[in-house]
């Protein structure tokens, strides 16, 4: 072993070979508020007329648009019917001119065996 002379002559111990402390944890984060307003939910702020005022509009906008379109459907089952009624007759009086076609017919000489 080699001894030192002069324990001073020695370079000073460097601070990078010193353990430093570990870091300190992070400051922990808040989760996020959600950027989507409708899951938030929004503070009752009690009875509002005004509020009130706009339901019944709205309904009875609704309940005029449903009279209307009940109007509109009554008018075109009315039609298909008259069509149907029509197409009805036509088909009676197409069935009555065969009818009279085949009383005129002469009966076939030899008649078909029913089986």
């Amino acid at each position: 072993m080699v001894e030192l002379e002069n324990p001073s002559s020695l370079p000073p111990p460097s601070d990078s070979l010193q353990p430093q402390p570990p870091p300190s944890d992070p400051i922990p984060i808040p989760p996020s508020q959600p950027s989507d307003p409708t899951t938030t939910p929004l503070p009752q702020t009690g009875f509002n007329p005004s509020r009130m005022i706009g339901i019944i509009r709205r309904k009875a906008m609704i309940k005029d648009l449903a009279a209307i379109y009940h109007a509109e459907c009554l008018a075109y089952c009315q039609e298909l019917l008259e069509l149907q009624k029509k197409v009805e007759e036509s088909l009676i009086d197409a069935k009555t001119a065969e009818d009279s076609r085949r009383e005129t017919m002469r009966p076939p000489k030899r008649m078909k065996k029913a089986r």
